[in-house]
């Protein structure tokens, strides 16, 4: 692994694949095979996404805005962590949110 250092804020936002549609993303990291392990996410208004789970643990720190899911909400400040194989969501956003993503390698 290599040393990083970036300023998120001079990157281009691009579309997040795998999210429901206007969901967009700038990566921090990605692993040897190209795929996004840490990201800022940005969803809009509305934003809905089904429940899912992982093979490793996410984490994910509310920037802006907030998120919904399983009866909760995630507001800025916020840390969720959820382990590996575990089934969250649905997620639901009303007003939109900046969210750092990240997942650990297994």
């Amino acid at each position: 692994m290599k040393e990083a250092a970036l300023n998120y804020q001079e990157m281009q936002w691009e579309k997040a694949p795998n999210y429901p549609p206007g969901t967009m993303m700038k990566v921090l990291r990605r692993d040897e095979e190209g795929c996004p392990l840490t990201i800022i996410l940005k969803v809009g208004e509305g934003f809905k996404m089904e429940s899912h789970s992982h093979v490793g643990i996410e984490q994910h720190f509310v920037l802006e805005g907030e998120y919904q899911s399983e009866g909760d909400i995630y507001q800025a400040g916020y840390y969720r962590l959820i382990p590996e194989r575990t089934s969250h969501g649905p997620f639901h956003s009303e007003k939109g949110a900046v969210i750092l993503v990240m997942w650990d390698q297994k």
